[in-house]
This record gives C-alpha cells, sequence and structure tokens, in this order.
C-alpha cells in the first residue's frame, strides 16, 4: 500500500505517486453521464486509472497537452489508457493497453513553469474499438465494458472484510505511510469503490493493476486483489522483521559515520587531508577519461570503496593502486598514422638495408589502413638468425607509420602472469607485461616488439605461450583480460612483431597466430653495404673518432667479413669494426694524427692471422670426403661428411653427434649403393668384407636433419670406388631408395653460406630451383648449380 495524499501524478514520473479518493459515490454508479462513442486518448506511463478513483497528474508530452485541452474545451471526457512500456518516449498504437477508463476532467491549472497540471476522475471502463487518428494526438472508437457485479456470492461481503483488514495491516506495519489512511479505508463503504480504491495504491507491478481493471467479474478481482494484498503484507513483515534485527548495528554505523564526518571537518580545518585530496584528483581525473561502460563501473565502486576505507588498512593500497592503473591506462587514446607511403619507404631505406620483402609487407599494411580507416593489425613474426636487425626493424617500422614503439623481452619467461598479470589480492601483484608496456607508452596503438618469442619456457607456474594466445589473435585480442586489471581491454589496434631465431621452438597454436616473415642473411655484397652506410659511422661516433677523416676502403671490409666472420647477420662484423676503432682512437690519442686509409696489411696487425680459408674446402687430396650445406638457428653453415673403410663384418658406424634422422639418411644411402652396385661398378663383396665408417666433424655441435642425404651418399661411394669428390663443390638435399632427390628448407642461407666459404658449385634438387630465383642474382655471382632429380645424377657432377 502507498500513502493515499493529494500529491501529483506525472505522465513521465516513473516514480509511483499515490492517488486520493474523492467521492466514493462518483464512479460506476454516480450520476449518469453521457459518454460518446469516440474519445481523444491520454496515455499514462506509470499507473493505472480505475472507475471512481481521482488522479491528479501533470502533463508534459505536447500530444498529450493538446488531447487534454480539447477534452476540456469540449466534453471534459478523455480515454485514459497505460503504457505496456513505461520507457517508451513516444508511445505507437501497439504500445497502448486495448482496455482503459473514461475520466473526467475536474480541474486544469496552468502552472507558473509552463507546465499543465490537471485532476481527473475514473468514470467508466472501456475497450479501444480502433485508433482513428494518431495525429496530433491519439483518437480512438470506443466500446463501454459493464461490470458483472449482479450476482454477487454470498460470502462476497467477507472478501471485502478480509481486504479491508489486509490493507489495514500493511498501513500499521509500514511506517511511510500515516495512520490516517487506515480511518480512509475504514469509512469506505462502497465495495466496488473499495476495491477500485485499494487497486490504485497497491505497491505491485503496472501489468497486475491492469490485469485487475480488465477482470469484469468483481469476485474475480477481488480475489486477485487479496491475493496480492497477502504477498505485499508478508513483504513488510519481513521488512519489519529485518529492520528490527538490524537496528542496532544500523545505530552503530551511523555513530561511527557521525565520527568520521566531525574528524573529517576537523582535518579540512587543518589544511585538509591528503588522502581525500588524492581520492578527489582521481575522480577529476575520471571525469576526461574514455571509459568503457564495464570500466566506468568498475572504477565507481572502487573509488566509493576507497573513500570509506581507513588509509591504515592493508586493503586501502590495493584498491588504490588498481584505480590508478585504470586512470593512467589510456583508454581510447590513438596517436594518428602517417600514411605516406613514399616517406615511410624512404624511413625503412634509411634504416635498413635490403629486406625488400619485409618493407614491402609493411608498405601493404600501411595502404590498407589509409583506404580503410581502420583494420586488425596483423601480428607479424621476423624469422631469422641473430644479429640482422629484427628488432631495430621494429623501431624503424614504428618510426615510418609515427607510431610509439616499446619492447618485450620473451626471452626466459616462464611465468604466466608476466603476460596476464596477477591476481590483484595477491602480496607484490602486478599487471602484465602488455598492460604495464601500454600505460608506460601512453598509446592504445603502439608498435610493440617480442623479442625472443621461440624462448620462452615453460614451468610448473604456467605455459607463458599459451597466454600469448589472446594477446596475438587478431579474433581475440580486442577483449584482452588481464588478471590484475580485472576488465577487458582492446588490444586489436596495437601492431604487434614478434622475433624468432627458430620456427621450430614456436608452440604450434601459436605459430598459427602468426604472419611468418623470413628475414634471411645477408650476403657479402650486403654486408659491406651495411657496414659502409651504419656500423662504421655507429662505432666511429661510439669511439669518439666523428671528426676525425679516415677511410675504410670496400676490399677492406670485404677481406674483414671473408678471413674472420662466419655469420649470417652483422653482429661479429660490428665487434670487428669496434676492434679496429678502437686501435684507432689510440693511434690518435697517441700520435694526434691516424693514417688516412686503413688497409688489409693494417686488418691483420689489429686483428691478427684471418680466422678462416677457403683453402680447407679443397677436398680432393682424397676420396671419401664431401662438403654439405646445413642450417642452423644462427643461419647457414657447411659441414664435412667424411668416410672410410677397414676390415670388418660391413658393419655401419657414425659419428659426430648425429641425430635419428641424419641416421637414417646413412642407412638409406648405404642401403641404396648396396642395391645398385652393378650400375655404379661397386664390388658388391666389399659391403660384407668393409665396415664403413662415416664421420662428421665438431662432434660437440649436435646435427640432424635430411639435407645431409645426398652429402653421405656422395661420400660412401667415393671412398667404396676410390673416386675422388670434385673440389669447391657443395651439396644438399634429401635421398629416398627409391634413388629420388627430394628438396630441403633454408636454401638461401645455405646459399650465401656456401659463397661466404669461397665454394663454387652447389648440388640441388630441382624443385629447389624456385629458392634459388627469389635470391638477388648480385649475391649468387660467380657460383654455379646443378638441379638434379636422382641420385645417379648427383654422383655423376660430384665423382672426378
Amino acid at each position: 500500500m502507498k500513502e493515499p495524499s493529494i500529491l501529483f501524478q506525472s505522465e513521465d514520473d516513473m516514480d509511483f505517486i499515490p492517488i486520493i479518493p474523492l467521492n466514493e459515490n462518483e464512479g460506476d454508479n454516480g450520476p449518469e453521464i453521457v459518454i460518446p462513442g469516440e474519445l481523444p486518448l491520454l496515455p499514462l506511463r506509470n499507473t493505472v486509472l480505475f472507475p471512481g478513483v481521482v488522479l491528479p497528474i501533470t502533463v508534459g508530452r505536447d500530444k498529450s497537452i493538446k488531447a487534454i485541452n480539447d477534452a476540456y474545451k469540449a466534453d471534459k471526457l478523455v480515454g485514459v489508457v497505460a503504457q505496456k512500456d513505461s520507457n517508451v518516449e513516444d508511445p505507437t498504437v501497439s504500445d497502448l493497453e486495448d482496455i482503459g477508463t473514461v475520466a473526467k476532467i475536474i480541474k486544469l491549472i496552468k502552472m507558473p513553469d509552463g507546465g499543465t497540471t490537471v485532476i481527473i476522475q475514473g468514470k467508466k471502463r472501456f475497450k479501444i474499438a480502433s485508433i482513428l487518428t494518431d495525429d496530433p494526438y491519439f483518437k480512438a472508437a470506443i466500446t463501454l465494458l459493464e461490470e458483472d457485479d449482479a450476482a454477487k456470492p454470498d460470502d462476497f461481503e467477507a472478501y471485502v472484510a478480509n481486504i479491508k483488514d489486509l490493507a489495514t495491516q500493511i498501513i500499521q506495519l509500514s511506517p511511510n505511510i500515516p495512520s490516517d489512511a487506515a480511518i480512509i479505508l475504514k469509512n469506505i463503504e462502497n465495495p466496488s469503490f473499495l476495491i477500485h480504491f485499494i487497486s490504485s495504491n497497491l505497491n505491485t507491478e503496472l501489468v497486475e493493476k491492469q490485469k485487475l481493471l480488465e477482470m469484469s467479474n468483481i469476485e474475480a478481482r477481488a480475489d486477485l486483489l487479496m491475493q496480492l494484498l497477502q504477498r505485499e503484507l508478508q513483504f513488510a513483515e519481513l521488512k519489519n522483521k529485518v529492520t528490527t534485527k538490524t537496528k542496532t548495528e544500523l545505530d552503530k554505523q551511523q555513530r561511527e559515520y557521525f565520527l568520521q564526518q566531525q574528524m573529517k571537518s576537523i582535518k579540512e580545518e587543518l589544511g585538509g587531508d591528503t588522502n581525500d585530496r588524492e581520492i578527489k584528483e582521481m575522480r577529476n581525473k575520471a571525469e576526461t577519461t574514455k571509459w568503457s561502460e564495464a570500466a566506468k563501473e568498475m572504477f565507481k565502486k572502487g573509488i566509493e570503496k576507497l573513500e570509506r576505507m581507513h588509509p591504515s588498512t592493508p586493503d586501502y593500497s590495493v584498491v588504490y593502486n588498481h584505480l590508478d592503473l585504470m586512470l593512467d591506462l589510456p583508454w581510447g587514446i590513438y596517436t594518428k598514422d602517417l600514411y605516406d607511403l613514399k616517406k615511410a619507404r624512404k624511413i625503412l631505406d634509411r634504416d635498413h638495408y635490403g629486406m625488400n620483402k619485409v618493407k614491402e609487407r609493411i608498405l601493404e599494411y600501411l595502404a590498407v589502413l589509409k583506404l580503410k580507416g581502420d583494420m586488425k593489425s596483423p601480428i607479424l613474426c621476423f624469422i631469422g638468425p641473430p644479429g640482422i636487425g629484427k628488432t631495430s626493424l621494429g623501431r624503424s617500422i614504428a618510426s615510418a607509420i609515427e607510431r610509439k614503439y616499446v619492447r618485450i623481452s620473451l626471452g626466459g619467461l616462464h611465468d604466466e602472469s608476466e603476460i596476464r598479470g596477477h591476481r590483484k589480492t595477491y602480496i607484490g601483484a602486478m599487471p602484465g607485461r602488455i598492460v604495464q608496456s601500454l600505460r608506460k607508452i601512453k598509446s592504445s596503438n603502439p608498435v610493440v616488439i617480442l623479442d625472443e618469442i621461440d624462448k620462452v619456457g615453460t614451468d610448473f607456474r604456467g605455459d607463458p605461450s599459451s597466454a600469448l594466445l589472446e594477446v596475438l589473435d587478431p579474433e581475440q585480442n580486442h577483449t584482452f583480460y588481464d588478471n590484475y586489471l580485472e576488465l577487458e581491454y582492446d588490444l586489436s589496434k596495437v601492431l604487434f612483431i614478434a622475433t624468432a631465431n627458430d620456427i621450430n621452438n614456436i608452440q604450434p597454436a601459436l605459430r598459427d597466430r602468426l604472419e611468418i616473415i623470413d628475414l634471411s642473411g645477408y650476403a657479402v655484397e650486403e654486408k659491406v653495404e651495411i657496414a659502409k652506410r651504419h656500423l662504421l659511422p655507429k662505432q666511429k661516433e661510439a669511439h669518439g673518432l666523428k671528426d676525425i677523416n679516415f677511410k675504410v676502403g670496400d676490399k677492406v671490409l670485404e677481406k674483414i667479413i671473408q678471413d674472420y666472420t662466419r655469420e649470417s647477420g652483422v653482429r661479429e662484423l660490428d665487434r670487428y669494426l669496434a676492434s679496429i676503432m678502437r686501435y684507432e682512437a689510440k693511434e690518435y690519442a697517441t700520435k694526434n694524427k691516424v693514417k688516412s686509409t686503413i688497409t688489409a696489411n693494417d686488418i691483420e696487425k689489429i686483428l691478427g692471422k684471418p680466422r678462416f680459408s677457403n683453402e680447407m674446402y679443397k677436398v680432393a687430396n682424397m676420396p671419401g670426403v664431401a662438403v654439405g650445406l646445413a642450417w642452423t638457428y644462427v643461419g647457414g653453415d657447411i659441414l664435412f661428411v667424411e668416410t672410410s673403410l677397414s676390415d670388418g663384418k660391413g658393419d655401419l658406424k657414425l659419428t659426430g653427434n648425429l641425430g635419428n634422422v641424419m641416421k637414417e639418411s646413412a642407412a638409406t644411402a648405404l642401403t641404396w649403393l648396396q642395391s645398385n652396385a652393378k650400375k655404379l661398378d661397386i664390388d658388391s663383396s666389399i659391403f660384407e668384407k668393409k665396415t664403413i665408417h662415416i664421420h662428421v666433424p665438431e662432434g660437440a655441435t649436435p646435427k640432424d636433419g635430411p639435407s645431409a642425404g645426398i652429402t653421405m651418399m656422395s661420400a660412401i661411394c667415393s671412398a667404396l670406388t676410390g673416386r675422388r669428390i670434385k673440389p669447391y663443390v657443395a651439396m644438399t638435399g634429401e635421398i629416398t631408395l627409391r634413388g629420388q632427390v627430394l628438396p630441403v628448407g633454408g636454401i638461401k642461407e645455405k646459399v650465401l653460406a656456401a659463397r661466404r666459404a669461397g665454394l663454387k658449385e652447389i648440388i640441388l634438387c630441382w624443385q629447389n630451383e624456385k629458392d634459388i630465383q627469389d635470391i638477388d642474382s648480385t649475391f649468387i655471382k660467380g657460383l654455379k648449380f646443378h638441379y638434379v632429380k636422382t641420385m645417379q645424377q648427383v654422383l655423376e657432377l660430384a665423382l672426378v
């Protein structure tokens, strides 16, 4: 029950406001009035008008004002109907209930603020037959509904008495309803009006009130009303019980609140409290932050909780640090991308020599971004040997598109919480590295380098590579969830670039989410250009020789590259150039001058005797030795395969720290040679009398893979036939028992390694010819390639 006092009921107000009785004799049984068949309609958003009940309302909608004014000038009659959904601002025909109440306008008042207040009284129930018009307001043809109260049951008076008793008990249990309401109920004699009056003031849903209005049978209406009153009485009793039970605790809280307010006032008089100022600053900062709805709600709850807490409590710092993180994150803050593709190309060319494939991929990304305006950033992964500039390339990309740059090193990472963050309730909890990086650089679309992604570890603390799956999935990372933040954060605008040396060490599920871009090692010509453009100027400046003029010629650089380094990248070359700069710095500091040109003799004086020589690859001195090409995570390399025969029982010995695949390649080669001994002019009895021993030098280094198949086969055949392998010939390819040569990977790395070693001829599978065509012709100048399909062709080319 609600307080039945004379208050205004607004058609736009969502809160229920009590309704007044005017005269219980006016209603269904009051003086007869003539009700026309067509009436203007007045939709009410939050209540139902019953016959006989007076309802004061404030009219605010234009259509309703026009309807009231026209009705007041005519017969003062209007059809009042309830809206099905009170949230609808401008209702249509489908938003109105079919059954309403004809109301008479008792008084129309123009308010000082320009609004209109009207007092109406319900007369007769009606049903909308049809809507005649909805402009300038709803007007409907109506059918009046008669009350079915002719045959009242014998116990109907008991129903009415019970309804009065229930309503009176509710009034007594509700402190907000004055006791005068019980007197009003006691004086109402008309049963229909009593039911209508209590229904109007009932604290229940609009749907249930409408259901009461639609019932024609007075007994059914009374029965439903009694059920609703019983429910409200139970709720009032429960509420009263809970209130009594918690009164003591509430009094204690009120006392504490009062004391805290006094303490707050004293602190303000003394210059204000530091914590209060910080909380105020947080609120001010939050007003300018572009929150998501979830973040806004969480911050609101957190700041309210912080205000209630004493700064000395342990949880205060937990809540404070969490809110501080939320405020520091760059919600909706993005840097503007540079769409000038020509300028971007110049920046990439300025910072890195070569790498055309990578540069083209970046320019394609920028082109799509320029045309579309927005896209899910791809997850690029640069795979290549150390020292070729994978990480520095990421910085150049950030500079080219004018984004902020951040590098996250994943080498040795083994705790999943480093990616997803810790639960904030733990001691020493922190957000994940991703969220920390965004907080630091104040941008939601930076270029993030995930360095050494293939060196992520796994232990009992979790699997960080699996935690990276959500970060690096373009379909998921727009809702990345950090355990410390406890919110979803959009990472879809971040351009992630991962780097790795060996793709085989990346978890397969994670590898599937990456766009792999292979970065091969540098040719000698590329290294010379990189040294001239980048390494020499950097080392000169690093050693205080920027203004000292001396020249390091191309021939000298080539000598350093070929005689002192055997790497795919330029890191070792950079160290040797640093050694030369230190020597020149000492010379200048001692003699106040340096030679204008550094010669090859100076290089040997500074760096010592050459570490590598191409003469070692002239393997024509003895049969049974072949040169193969191998791929390692640090780039391409060459390897020897040595074979010797000794008296025995036809055994096969393998040494040199070989993996299972290489051992199987040796067995396959030997089996094929045995089965084709006649074709190859090999004495078949030798396989029963001799032990064949295959050794691959550098036994401390593990070796595996199928690439050495044709190398082993050539070495064994050379030993068996006594024919030598041609000098300066290297080979790589997988073999089968059918005598076929199969393609292998890492061709560019292997070919560059062969050129660095001074080899002149390379034997490859015919299917690897396409890999050679992808290499710049200037980098393989002087190399001769032989493409084979069968192992027989390999022997014809390799053996002298």
